[in-house]
């Protein structure tokens, strides 16, 4: 074994602890130490085995130590890894096109950036080039975009939400507040007090309103995430979808989908093929790359894009390595028809938690769509949302019994499900038993 890597394996706790000293963490839920992983399953640095709900920032599609997204690493690195922008790779054209011919046909131009922010701020970013004289944008209620001081803007993170001002509050300064926050399409717990099946879309209604009366001057977009996820694991309905574009258009305004979470996971290539309906930008990261550090932003081709001059430029924009793994990921994806078990799997523990909700009064909702699947916690009598400190020691309990889930970003009583999309029914199986065991020490 390569001796730094066999100093690192071999660190003690006492040496971590000592090192500990050196490292700022911004964020996060802390966690065991993690040592390895293989598959659906974690490993901390005692041996102690964890099924992971969360893919690790739900960027693991294929879960972890997977060999052949490991060997075209290995055999791409031995002649390639950092290029710059400037010059053009093979693995760059192969992956901009591969993204390109599975989008709604007329998204057909990508560009690269090393993350998720830097990725909706190029979206950003077109969105200014293409409304002259707009400096405005819409997101929505409790939505999360990132944390840059552009995007954090845009998200939940800047707002009192969570019942108080996180951490942004110390960069407010240089926060861009050229943001106006729309109602999100929350069924569970409708705004305006409709019922799914009576609903006449009143959230999207109120935001023409809002747009007409609250935003000064040209809209230059409209960022929607189809599945609202730190927002609570919120899926759009199609129809609110089709009527913000509708909106868009109406304004003059760039529509744009958040994607870094949907792409593959909500069980198609992207939520505007899933929804058909077409928006003029996509945003995808986290698990664009298997696990490597990408993201992209595909444009319609009525929009004007980057151009030269410095409108676009990151130092590690052309990663090679994470191009290449984000092409094999796309292969194994399209070779073993991941997307339909995806579709199955989530079903499948969609069914078995809804089965639960006889059991535990708790348990409010269930939403799944895809892999996307989150449990909305209650308290049964007022039918609130569960205390987060009663959510918190549930997901504590979860992980103590082997069981690591995600909660919401402000909402803690959101329990999230989200796997690698390879999760077997066994597996599923197994999931459901732990939280099922961890609801009845904790309720």
């Amino acid at each position: 074994m390569d001796k730094v890597l066999s100093q690192v394996r071999e660190l003690s706790k006492e040496d971590m602890a000592a090192y500990q000293e050196n490292l700022m963490v911004g964020g996060g839920t802390p966690g065991p130490c993690i040592a390895s992983g293989k598959g659906v399953r974690l490993f901390d640095d005692e041996g102690k085995s964890y099924i992971d709900c969360t893919s690790q920032s739900w960027a693991m599609y294929l879960g972890f130590g997977n060999e052949e997204i490991r060997q075209v690493v290995y055999e791409n690195m031995e002649t390639m890894s950092h290029i710059h922008q400037g010059f053009h790779t093979k693995q760059r054209f192969a992956l901009a096109h591969k993204l390109a011919s599975i989008a709604p046909e007329r998204l057909n131009r990508v560009s690269f950036t090393a993350g998720g922010s830097l990725a909706i701020e190029a979206a950003m970013k077109i969105a200014l080039k293409n409304v002259p004289g707009s400096k405005m944008f819409c997101s929505q209620w409790d939505s999360y975009h990132g944390s840059s001081l552009n995007t954090s803007g845009a998200s939940w993170i800047t707002t009192k939400s969570s019942g108080g001002f996180t951490g942004q509050l110390n960069f407010l300064a240089g926060v861009n507040t050229n943001f106006v926050r729309l109602p999100n399409p929350y069924c569970y717990r409708c705004a305006f007090g409709k019922k799914v099946e009576s609903c006449g879309c009143e959230c999207a209604e109120f935001s023409k309103l809002m747009i007409e009366k609250g935003v000064s001057g040209p809209l230059a977009g409209i960022l929607i995430e189809p599945v609202q996820a730190s927002g609570g694991q919120i899926p759009a309905p199609k129809k609110y979808l089709q009527r913000m574009r509708q909106i868009a258009d109406e304004f003059g305004a760039v529509l744009i989908f958040d994607e870094i979470q949907t792409y593959l996971r909500i069980g198609d290539w992207y939520a505007g093929n899933y929804y058909d309906v077409e928006p003029d930008i996509i945003v995808l990261g986290k698990g664009l790359g298997a696990g490597l550090p990408i993201a992209a932003v595909i444009i319609h081709d009525r929009l004007k894009g980057f151009e030269m001059g410095a409108e676009e430029l990151h130092t590690f924009a052309n990663n090679s390595v994470s191009q290449i793994a984000a092409m094999k990921q796309l292969e194994i994806v399209e070779r073993d028809n991941i997307l339909a078990h995806v579709n199955e799997m989530g079903k499948y523990i969609g069914e078995k938690l809804n089965a639960l909700k006889g059991k535990y009064p708790q348990i409010g909702d269930v939403r799944q769509v895809g892999m996307h699947v989150g449990v909305e916690m209650i308290d049964p009598d007022t039918g609130d949302r569960m205390e987060n400190a009663q959510a918190v020691k549930i997901r504590g309990t979860a992980i103590e019994k082997g069981l690591i889930l995600g909660t919401g970003g402000f909402n803690k009583g959101l329990l999230k499900f989200k796997p690698a999309l390879v999760v077997t029914a066994a597996e599923i199986d197994e999931i459901v038993d732990i939280f099922d065991d961890t609801l009845k020490q904790v309720l």
